[in-house]
């Protein structure tokens, strides 16, 4: 299959790149600068989400089979500061997708990377796709819309659809870390590197959360490709099975580093106090299973990038 992952650059791009060209598909990976890192074998296209005309010309003379679309604007503080610039990518940015997409063949298979975030607050139980969303960052509400728009597209057979909302990435792959050090585990391992000398913890360290791997999230991806159907639509939730504590993850990283992780205690932010997603379903249409998302996994691979000095 020939296939465009959209932020192949990025943490999570790079993996399913990476699986997709394993996998023996025939991978371009879209990035704004193509002297950013992509895995071997997938060719580099350098294009830009808000910059259609460019983008239109980037995939010009090209035809997909199928869209892993992973670029977009993450971090849910940030995008309390700038709503505008998260809806233009993450909205925004999808309709341009959409619209360059070569036309002229079999419609293509998307697969869009959504959040947990679309949810909104969440109670102690496990969280699944029959949950109205409700979304309280314009982070969620912007994947939101770019789910609604994905999803009526498809709908006019343009494109078949499946939606995959993430509930807490880690760990490694190639060696390479996750760079965003807002997120819990990199931000532990920079104390563990004695790159920063404390790590904040919002609350007292009890908010639960549940972690998938990056390979096993690529992995996601790679089954929901093949089971795409044009002109349907779907939705899963991708998470691990473990759910643990800000603390547990702070324990482990000092077990698996064996260095000390000091921690500074501050006020406890509006988010919930547990955030866990059920995966039955991915699990059972798509056979999917999370094999490397265990806590002591997670950690041991994300440390072994750290010290391999690549981020």
């Amino acid at each position: 299959m020939r296939v465009l992952v959209t932020g192949a650059g990025g943490h999570v791009g790079y993996a399913v790149a990476r699986r997709l060209a394993a996998d023996g598909h025939e991978v371009s990976g879209l990035v704004r600068d193509v002297r950013r890192e992509v895995p071997p074998d997938v060719a580099p296209v350098a294009g830009d989400l808000l910059d259609p005309p460019g983008l239109a010309a980037a995939l010009a003379g090209s035809s997909f089979d199928g869209v892993c679309h992973l670029a977009a604007a993450t971090r849910v503080r940030d995008s309390f500061e700038e709503p505008l610039g998260f809806f233009a990518v993450n909205a925004t940015g999808t309709a341009n997708l959409l619209a360059a997409l070569p036309g002229g063949g079999r419609p293509p298979r998307v697969v869009f990377a959504s959040t947990a975030a679309v949810y909104g607050p969440c109670g102690t139980e496990p969280v699944g796709e029959d949950r109205v969303p409700d979304p309280r960052s314009p982070y969620g509400a912007s994947k939101l819309a770019a789910e609604h728009l994905l999803r009526f597209h498809a709908r006019t057979g343009a494109i078949g659809v499946t939606v995959l909302r993430t509930f807490n990435v880690a760990g490694s792959v190639d060696g390479r870390p996750d760079p965003d050090r807002t997120r819990l585990v990199p931000a532990a391992l920079e104390v563990a590197a004695s790159r920063a000398e404390r790590l904040a913890v919002h609350g007292d360290g009890s908010a639960v959360r549940a972690y998938v791997h990056v390979d096993d999230l690529a992995a996601a991806y790679a089954a929901a490709l093949s089971a795409t159907v044009p002109g349907a639509d779907r939705v899963y939730n991708v998470s691990g099975d473990e759910a643990v504590s800000v603390a547990a993850v702070v324990a482990e990283v000092t077990a698996v580093t064996g260095r000390p992780v000091p921690v500074e205690h501050r006020p406890a932010r509006p988010e919930p106090s547990r955030l866990v997603g059920d995966a039955s379903l991915i699990r059972r249409d798509l056979g999917w299973r999370p094999r490397r998302s265990g806590l002591t996994s997670i950690v041991t691979d994300a440390w072994n990038a750290v010290v391999a000095g690549r981020g």
